[in-house]
């Protein structure tokens, strides 16, 4: 290569600009290691393929593991004087495996018969994040906490819907707002004339804490009903290969967001997120790139988890020591008549077992790979352009799990962020994300999901209950792969869906 020829190159890559999109690895089509050495091998459909260690972990780590298990799936009390204690004072469940049941997808509540709306109770695998919204992008900084959701004054950045006994006298076992689901029905109709229905759950928020009667206006009012509150529901995503997800290279990521996908429509996009390690260790800027959450809201499972277990449980930790709600006038309230809450609540030895747990649950391998028809779907998979943002495979980089290292894995996902279109948006901004954006969930496991959980819903608010529904759902930058989905024979359409059965 000659020395000029070298120098541009060079200066393109660090200059970010846009790179062709590679040539896609094409061994997924046979693939059966999804996890690389930590897969477990899975010849069927099976209720426990969500629910094992790592492969390649040694004794102590397994060991380790299965203590986090326990803890996972331990009811938390708000009774201090229960070893099991630190639940609440508002929450939106009592254990992790009630949103992440059997370590897989959640679903939405079941409709009574008859009637048209249900009231979200304990053990239901959905709640609602809330926060308000000015449109304006912002320059992180430690006064907006390097960029994050603006909480609703007088609540959090995330509504729950569950209380403690006492927390709401008028409400016995509500916590900052009573919400209620019900469903908005359409359906779509392919050019070969065959019709499927299609559900979006829609939320209604009722009987908040500080809600009273407008007299001028002649209506309720509560600082959660004001134009600037945005909400958006989310969905229990499955906890499978959350160590091997952390241990791909960032580079490798930031390497797909360069590629010039144009053609497509498609461009994806990194979220910059708050950092709690960072910010522990004194970091003077503690953001780093997000992996985690359903926009890419957190960097590790680390802060996934911890500020879950503080968040959705109400259980304090090392990371996440003040309680979500501290400071406002039902917390202050609540604990007028109360002794000082234990802080934290859960030790750091919980803590991390906890955390060690969600890192190193195992993926489940491939099956049917043999199968013309899923061979002739995973073909098509890519002809459709879904590999565009489902990026079948990665190579990891170092992780401090040695087992997690070095490992050839097939998430089939990109990492990214992208926008996915408007009938799929919550309008709620997150760091860098949009309200229309969202991060490219991995297939890996899917075809195991609702063996696993037979209601389980696809996509962030679980809407979809089939595979089918959820790739009618995409919109926007998949709007290209949608339509040439839409286009093939109904063979091909079942093929391909077959395809992702087999992941």
């Amino acid at each position: 290569m000659k020395k000029s020829t070298l120098f541009l190159a060079i200066q393109l890559f660090f200059s970010g600009a846009a790179m062709a999109a590679p040539a896609i690895d094409m061994d997924y089509v046979n693939a059966v290691m999804s996890g690389g050495d930590t897969t477990v091998i899975f010849k069927r459909e099976s209720i426990q393929a969500f629910r094992n260690p790592a492969a390649n972990l040694s004794e102590e780590e397994v060991r380790r593991h299965m203590a986090g298990d326990a803890l996972f799936e331990r009811n938390f009390s708000d009774d201090p004087g229960r070893f099991d204690h630190g639940l609440g004072p508002v929450y939106n469940n009592t254990n992790c495996n009630a949103c992440h049941a059997k370590d897989g997808r959640g679903a939405l509540p079941v409709l009574p018969i008859g009637q048209e709306k249900v009231l979200l109770r304990q053990n239901e695998a959905v709640f609602l994040r809330i926060s308000i919204e000015d449109g304006l992008k912002k320059v992180k900084s430690a006064a907006n906490h390097w960029g994050a959701p603006v909480p609703v004054p007088g609540f959090s950045d995330q509504l729950f819907h569950l209380g403690s006994y006492g927390v709401r006298e008028d409400l016995e076992g509500a916590g900052q707002a009573q919400v209620w689901m019900s469903f908005e029905k359409s359906s779509f109709t392919y050019p070969d004339g065959s019709t499927v229905e299609l559900r979006k759950p829609i939320f209604t928020v009722t009987s908040p804490y500080d809600q009273y009667f407008d007299s001028v206006t002649g209506q309720m009012r509560s600082r959660l009903f004001e134009k600037d509150v945005k909400m958006g529901p989310r969905m229990g995503t499955p906890m499978i290969g959350l160590g091997l997800l952390e241990a791909i290279k960032e580079s490798d990521i930031r390497a797909l967001a360069a590629r010039d996908l144009s053609a497509e429509g498609v461009h994806g996009q990194v979220n910059m997120v708050f950092d709690i390690q960072k910010s522990m260790a004194g970091d003077a800027y503690p953001v780093s790139m997000g992996r985690f959450g359903l926009k890419n809201n957190t960097p590790t499972v680390f802060h996934q988890s911890l500020g879950a277990l503080r968040g959705d449980i109400g259980v304090t930790n090392y990371a996440f020591p003040d309680e979500s709600i501290a400071g406002t006038p039902l917390y202050d309230k609540f604990m007028a008549t109360r002794p000082p809450l234990e802080e934290p609540q859960a030790s750091k030895e919980v803590a991390d077992d906890l955390v060690f747990y969600s890192r190193t649950l195992a993926v489940p391998s491939r099956r049917n790979v043999d199968n013309p028809v899923v061979i002739r779907g995973a073909n098509l998979f890519h002809q459709t352009s879904c590999t565009s943002c489902h990026q079948p495979s990665f190579v990891t980089g170092s992780h401090e799990i040695p087992a997690f290292a070095n490992q050839k894995i097939y998430p089939y996902t990109d990492m990214l962020l992208h926008d996915m279109g408007p009938g799929l948006a919550d309008g709620r901004q997150d760091f860098d994300a949009t309200g229309n954006q969202w991060k490219t969930r991995p297939l890996w496991g899917m075809g195991q999901t609702q063996t696993i959980n037979p209601r389980a819903g696809f996509l962030h608010d679980g809407r979809a209950r089939t595979l089918e529904e959820a790739i009618l759902w995409h919109g926007g930058e998949a709007e290209y792969s949608k339509t040439k989905f839409t286009q093939l024979p109904k063979d091909d359409r079942i093929a391909l869906i077959q395809f992702i059965r087999s992941l």
